[in-house]
């Protein structure tokens, strides 16, 4: 009885994450918004209108993989890159993650623990991006291949949910100012967790002579350079490099450039979309809140995909793409050969970017550093991401002695929780200090953002008053 009652839960969750974000997520919002008591109407088409904006980014994006990953395969055999770690992308590690015998189980967990922190108001952030819910359950996943412990690899799944709200509840202000999104939060573990690194290293570049003076925003570039310094011509550049790189024709340059442009032009256009229709469902959790609970303000936690076609993150991902396989190259520690997650650099970048408020030289900066993190951890990470791997019956690709991915390797709080539970573990004392800078930085910078803002808020209407 216990089996099929596990069967038929295993079932359920199959069926709902078959249908895929675009289906998923509209789903999710029409009955939050009827929840919020929005109406059938404005709920509904609220929730069509998401959908139809997630499709038009996954579209882009769709169209990012496949004109980046052939130039960053050529790329990568033109370097002559030989390594025994095999970058497998996301969509497998994801694919992993869901087959685990603690996934169907951890859905409802997370979704129940969430309620209770939102209640006892430990977090702000409703997180309803269950798609994304892989990362989480990634996270206890690997701690149970790790641990052979199914209740202390829930523990660790469900603390680092906890974490992860609460970096997304801090980072909310940068949603809201920079990326222009009220109301909203991410809650990708594997993005956010790098924000108190990036914002730490965005204070210490504040107090840099000269350095601190370059501003390399799009809108700088635009007003210093004109049409090139607009994000088409920007895109167009960074993709005919990337060909040139990757040793194509001129054919071949000058349509991966004008693949890149159209990326950087259309993404922006189709997230205005998409926050089109989560504008309503996220004025009204507002309200509701509001009426009931006066004083408690919730996040809605979203997708990160809805804010990667900011122009200077697109920049910065674009530049990343050759000097990430630089990295590879030259890092002493690193043995992952980076392939399929090339393409979601974009993802990876996010709070580099947002930490220097757009600015450009200061996110490749950021991105450098947090790519060397992500080469160190996806490289001691992969005998356990091999491992869980061929639990669900994944088969190793030819020429590949172990798996990983640039996603997995961003997954700093999974690294930190799983080498500290074993003394003996050679990485016990890397954790450890890991543990202790990662900390550190967060109380360092734990004002910094809605300092930031306010600041800037306080700025503009004193010359609007003047004016």
């Amino acid at each position: 009885m216990e089996s099929e009652s596990m069967q038929t839960l295993q079932n359920s969750v199959d069926f709902i994450l078959g249908l895929g974000p675009s289906v998923m997520l509209p789903i999710v919002m029409l009955i939050f918004g009827l929840l919020l008591r929005q109406g059938f109407n404005k709920s509904f088409r609220a929730a069509i209108t998401i959908g139809i904006g997630f499709v038009g980014v996954n579209l882009v994006i769709g169209l990012l993989s496949e004109a980046l990953g052939p130039a960053a395969s050529a790329m990568v055999e033109r370097f002559g890159l030989n390594l025994r770690i095999l970058d497998v992308g996301w969509p497998v590690g994801a694919a992993i993650s869901f087959g685990t015998s603690l996934a169907p189980l951890m859905i409802p967990l997370i979704i129940i623990f969430n309620v209770i922190l939102v209640a006892i108001n430990f977090t702000k952030t409703v997180n309803v991006d269950i798609w994304n819910f892989w990362h989480l359950i990634f996270s206890t996943s690997i701690a149970y291949i790790a641990t052979d412990n199914a209740i202390l690899a829930i523990a660790i799944g469900l603390i680092i949910t906890a974490i992860t709200l609460k970096l997304a509840d801090w980072t909310a202000p940068a949603v809201e100012h920079h990326f222009g999104l009220k109301g909203v939060s991410l809650a990708h573990s594997e993005t956010v967790n790098f924000a108190p690194i990036t914002y730490a290293l965005n204070k210490v570049e504040d107090k840099i002579p000269g350095f601190n003076k370059w501003n390399a925003d799009p809108e700088t570039l635009s007003r210093k350079f004109g049409v090139f310094g607009e994000p088409l011509v920007m895109g167009l550049v960074l993709g005919m490099l990337i060909g040139v790189l990757g040793n194509y024709d001129l054919q071949g340059v000058l349509t991966l450039g004008i693949q890149m442009a159209a990326v950087l032009v259309l993404l922006p256009r189709m997230v205005a979309l998409l926050m089109e229709g989560l504008i309503p469902i996220s004025e009204g959790a507002r309200d509701y809140i509001t009426k009931r609970f006066p004083g408690k303000e919730v996040y809605i936690g979203l997708d990160a995909a809805i804010v990667i076609g900011n122009p200077a993150n697109m920049a910065v991902a674009l530049i990343m793409v050759p000097i990430t396989i630089l990295l590879a190259i030259i890092l002493p520690w690193n043995e992952m050969l980076p392939f399929a997650d090339l393409a979601v650099l974009p993802f990876t970048v996010i709070w580099a970017v947002a930490a220097s408020r757009g600015n450009i030289i200061r996110g490749i900066v950021n991105a450098t550093v947090v790519m060397m993190i992500v080469f160190f951890i996806a490289t001691n990470i992969a005998e356990l991401t091999t491992t869980m791997g061929r639990t669900v019956g994944f088969d190793i690709p030819d020429g590949a002695t172990l798996i990983s991915g640039i996603d997995v390797g961003s997954h700093i709080l999974v690294f930190i929780f799983i080498n500290l539970l074993d003394p003996s573990n050679p990485l016990f004392i890397t954790a450890i200090i890991f543990a202790v800078i990662y900390s550190l930085l967060w109380f360092w910078v734990r004002k910094d953002i809605r300092k930031q803002f306010a600041e800037e808020i306080a700025l503009a209407e004193s010359q609007k008053q003047n004016t």
